[in-house]
């Protein structure tokens, strides 16, 4: 896994080994939520895949090792 590293402000928020916690994966839900409602001002998040779904639902996926 690399950094996961929202643009801006281009600090990372996640670095390797690092485990993700609930205000993680709510700024991450936040963004995603944020891209869907504010076209053009989307925040791009670096060390994150994005996928559409077949119902066009936008889904971020990351690398990482389950304890």
């Amino acid at each position: 896994m690399g950094l996961v590293t929202p643009y801006p402000p281009g600090i990372p928020l996640l670095i390797p080994g690092e485990v993700f916690n609930k205000k993680i994966v709510d700024y991450l839900k936040f963004a995603r939520e944020f891209n869907a409602q504010c076209p053009g001002f989307e925040t791009d998040i670096h060390g994150l895949v994005e996928q559409v779904d077949a119902k066009g639902k936008v889904r971020y996926y990351a690398d990482c090792v389950k304890k």
